[in-house]
């Protein structure tokens, strides 16, 4: 038997896993090769759990997060990520983490399926545990190719070993084709892996459940739009944002996401929970029925996924939590979008930092940060300031509630009273149950399509697929453009914003206990500056008076005005018809002589 070198990272301790932390408690990556690993089903399992190290990295939701109508980078001009962030790149500087580690885990999925059906001589029970780590494979060599499908458009898409293949070149392949073969591979690993609700597995790894879920997502990118061009002349006029051609695979993919979402849910093993309790049991390690798939944060030595450092509230390094330095924040006008009373924003978006006396401080508009992964919500420090082991979702119910009204409004023409129910379910969850609050459920199918991307936004807000989602819809530039004016009319206190609170007095608070329960800091509104003898009586009463326009901030200290320098060059780089998808970054084609030539035609 062929040796194929595979990174391999956990102990047969799997086999008896209980928490949703024992399993990721790694020894050293060690090196197997197939002429051991297939030999025994407990060691196929360890390759299936080294290959999930290669399914994320933290650039998926950091510089890929950003550049949204959500999230901005609050680093410097000249740093590579607000670039990225800011749709100002090239192939000498265009990120490549996400597509290495992606296409490592594809050759390792790959590596699996070639040889777990050969594997003889096994009982019952070894044939049972093999096809659900089959299962697992496949579904892992799908979810990667989306991930480097959906920010590099037409790609290479290996599916034998590298050992195996003619060349050791390759070069692109549409992404319809792409997406078929992802579509077919989790096709196979649904019949193959067993329910959640019967496995026993963590949520760090792919049940049945979280693989329909995968099957729909797929599903729904494959039928929307994608920037494309000729691959066969790479003519710079070819480049266009357009869907695939045939319209009737398309109308299958969205019965296919239909399909998948329906089996969820009428499984019945996940469901809606309080919102806010997903995040607190997210960052402490804790199961629910609503998060469906995570990709695992344990230890110093796990992974370079930051979650909660980079992408959650801003603590002061001398505070009660140590330090946590965000380089992404809200974008001043995403805390607007939420209605007063829903429960998403203050979970959503953090609106206070943690000060070097351990104290609440109120963020100015400009200096709001992601809240889902707060530091001050866990129930210890953890290992290291950035590797708090907080896992990162992959898959919530919600979504799978969201995709399936979607896929019913373009199956019908319209929405369905299936797919009304299911956006008024989200809703209700937001507004804690009150129907009065949520509105009227448009009936038209546009009218029905900007409501369902308006609650993806609202629901999904900082989980990693914005900015694809607008690209997938069509409308990424104009969505952009959009956001950039209203920052500006904030910015100004003009159009819908002119009645903005200018000031707010909030007290300070104590912020030295972990499972901190502080959501946000109440406060008192001013549209205008407080007179003198008002502030005296603030003062008098333990308030602390702030400028929302100001740069009197813990986190990111910068005035907000038009024409400040981070406010003007928010999405500097947009361009329609270019950035919407990234050019290859030169050493990936310096190492791949089969994409010599073909270059992102306008890069």
């Amino acid at each position: 038997m062929k040796k194929y070198m595979l990174y391999i990272a956990c102990s047969l301790s799997v086999l008896t896993v209980s928490s949703c932390k024992d399993w990721l408690e790694l020894p050293s990556e060690k090196d197997f090769d197939s002429s051991t690993i297939f030999e025994d089903v407990g060691k196929v399992e360890m390759a299936i759990l080294g290959a999930y190290t290669s399914t994320f990295n933290s650039e998926l939701y950091y510089q890929f997060g950003m550049g949204t109508d959500e999230c901005f980078s609050t680093e410097g001009e000249t740093n590579s990520k607000n670039q990225v962030s800011n749709y100002v790149y090239n192939p000498a500087t265009s990120p490549s983490s996400t597509y290495t580690a992606m296409y490592a885990g594809v050759e390792q999925a790959n590596v699996l399926i070639k040889n777990i059906p050969l594997m003889t001589g096994l009982s019952d029970a070894e044939k049972a545990k093999l096809d659900m780590l089959l299962g697992e494979a496949y579904a892992i060599r799908a979810k990667n190719m989306l991930n480097v499908v959906r920010f590099f458009g037409d790609v290479p898409y290996p599916r034998v070993p590298v050992i195996d293949m003619p060349s050791f070149s390759s070069s692109r392949v549409n992404r319809d084709t792409i997406i078929d073969g992802c579509i077919a591979d989790l096709q196979a690993a649904i019949q193959l892996l067993p329910w959640k609700g019967e496995s026993g597995l963590p949520v760090e790894r792919i049940s049945k459940n979280a693989a329909h879920g995968l099957l729909a997502r797929m599903a729904l990118y494959g039928a929307g739009y994608s920037l494309r061009w000729d691959l066969n002349s790479y003519s710079p006029s070819s480049v266009q944002l357009a869907r695939r051609p045939d319209a009737a695979r398309i109308q299958e993919l969205y019965q296919i996401a239909r399909d998948a979402c329906k089996a969820v849910v009428d499984r019945g093993e996940n469901s809606l929970i309080d919102y806010e309790t997903i995040f607190r049991d997210l960052v402490n390690g804790r199961y629910n029925q609503e998060s469906m798939l995570e990709y695992g944060q344990k230890g110093i030595d796990r992974n370079d996924a930051q979650v909660g450092y980079t992408n959650g509230i801003f603590a002061h390094t001398q505070s009660f939590y140590l330090k946590a330095q965000p380089a992404m924040a809200a974008l001043p006008t995403y805390y607007f979008e939420f209605q007063p009373d829903d429960s998403r924003r203050d979970v959503t978006i953090a609106s206070y930092a943690i000060t070097a006396d351990s104290k609440h401080q109120m963020n100015t508009y400009a200096s709001n940060t992601i809240g889902k992964f707060r530091v001050n919500w866990k129930a210890e420090l953890g290992p290291a300031v950035n590797r708090r082991d907080i896992n990162w979702i992959e898959l919530r119910y919600a979504d799978i509630l969201l995709m399936y009204a979607e896929a019913e409004n373009e199956l019908n023409a319209g929405p369905t009273s299936i797919a009304k129910t299911l956006l008024e379910e989200v809703r209700l969850r937001a507004f804690k149950g009150d129907r009065s609050k949520i509105g009227a459920t448009p009936a038209d199918y546009g009218s029905f399509q900007n409501a369902l991307i308006q609650e993806r936004k609202l629901e999904l807000g900082f989980e990693g697929w914005r900015r694809t989602d607008l690209i997938r819809w069509g409308i990424l530039f104009e969505k952009l453009t959009a956001t950039k004016q209203e920052i500006l009319d904030l910015a100004n206190r003009s159009g819908k914003y002119a009645d903005a609170d200018r000031f707010r007095a909030y007290k300070k608070t104590d912020a030295r206990v972990f499972n901190d329960p502080t959501v946000a800091l109440p406060f008192i509104g001013f549209k205008s500056e407080p007179s003198a003898a008002e502030k005296a009586s603030l003062e008098a009463e333990g308030y602390t008076l702030l400028n929302m326009y100001s740069s009197t901030s813990a986190f990111f200290a910068n005035t907000f005005t038009a024409n400040a320098i981070w406010v003007r060059n928010i999405y500097r780089g947009l361009e329609k018809n270019k950035v919407e998808l990234f050019p290859l970054a030169t050493t990936t084609i310096d190492n791949n002589p089969g994409l010599r030539g073909q270059q992102h035609p306008l890069y």
